[in-house]
């Protein structure tokens, strides 16, 4: 199985760290290039590159199946956009986590200090929600180990109890198949599997949803007419477009460039990619007698086997250290050749 894009990557190690950091595409490259280039000669500031928003929000709403252009903001990191949904909540409202969710979810819950912040086992989350739950917060796809929340079935308990969804996309947008009725609330930074950039993350809610939450320190670009408000506000726009934060607009485009080439691609075939790659490592793991989280996720945690990290390292493969353990991610640009250098890796003693 070779790379879905070898035209767009020319890794020069054995690169399975896409969870931490995707790899840039070529077009990405070029694109930033240009503009970088126009930018130092004094022809166009990356101010120029403001048409490239209502395109990079409208390919983030088509992974979104349901989602439209409307529905997205844009901001920096993710935590940030989490906040509105944070501030938003009465003290003592019950928020629930999964116990070794990204930080990046928890702390705008745990840290504002006057939550009742309750966390619970993944596999847990949906029988766990109550009456008095007022927000549960989930990654689709867990950071440490790869472990993938059945999201209809907590979006049904979530519902059943009158809680509200917040769901992170990050690991997940690009390779695993996304509703967005599946959620109230959705996080994404572009820099992993969307192969964008690190200035760049998304949040989307459907107008009910955003209704619920308003502004933090909203910004010049938030506004109804950011052109005509620059110094006399008046509104912030009408629809959730009002969460925006004055975007990187180098960021926008790459993360513009790379959604246009997992556009091309498919999530399906991405997905079929991934998925493939990642079984091939589990046996292989298996037939050397280690042992992995169990699960069909592009992310592949091995267990116990921290301390091969500086040996993969050294032999060029690009992974990271989790919880005593390896995390392996497979994306568009592996191929089997990647599979079978780790796992010769792994092996040698």
């Amino acid at each position: 199985m070779s790379s879905l894009a070898p035209h767009e990557f020319a890794p020069e190690t054995t690169y399975l760290n896409t969870a931490a950091f995707g790899l840039p595409s070529a077009r990405a490259l070029a694109a930033v290039r240009e503009a970088s280039a126009e930018w130092a000669a004094g022809r166009g500031g990356p101010l120029s590159n403001d048409v490239l928003v209502p395109e990079v929000r409208a390919s983030f709403a088509r992974l979104l199946a349901g989602a439209t252009p409307d529905d997205v903001a844009i901001g920096g990191g993710v935590a940030p956009l989490i906040a509105p949904i944070a501030v938003a909540l009465p003290a003592g409202a019950e928020v629930l986590l999964a116990e070794g969710e990204f930080s990046s979810v928890s702390m705008p819950f745990l840290y504002r200090g006057d939550l009742a912040v309750r966390f619970v086992p993944l596999e847990r989350l949906a029988e766990e929600v109550r009456p008095e739950t007022a927000l549960v917060a989930v990654s689709v796809v867990q950071s440490a180990d790869g472990r993938i929340t059945d999201l209809p079935v907590l979006r049904a308990a979530t519902q059943a109890h009158g809680a509200r969804l917040l769901v992170d996309a990050t690991q997940a947008a690009s390779w695993l198949p996304l509703s967005f009725a599946d959620a109230d609330y959705w996080v994404c930074a572009t820099f992993k599997w969307l192969i964008g950039a690190r200035s760049l993350s998304f949040f989307a809610a459907a107008p009910e949803a955003a209704a619920t939450v308003r502004p933090v320190g909203p910004s010049w670009y938030a506004a109804a007419d950011r052109w005509a408000e620059l110094y006399r506000p008046v509104a912030l726009a009408s629809t959730t477009h009002r969460f925006d934060a004055t975007p990187d607009w180098l960021g926008v485009i790459a993360a513009t460039a790379g959604l246009s080439l997992i556009e091309e691609l498919t999530v399906e075939k991405i997905n079929a990619h991934n998925l493939d790659l990642a079984d091939r490592f589990r046996a292989g793991l298996t037939e050397i007698g280690l042992e992995s989280v169990p699960g069909r996720s592009a992310i592949v945690s091995v267990l116990g086997a921290g301390d091969a990290a500086p040996r993969l390292e050294q032999a060029g493969v690009i992974i990271s250290a989790r919880n005593g353990g390896l995390r392996f991610a497979f994306h568009l640009y592996n191929d089997v050749d990647d599979v079978d250098r780790a796992l010769e890796v792994l092996a040698a003693e």
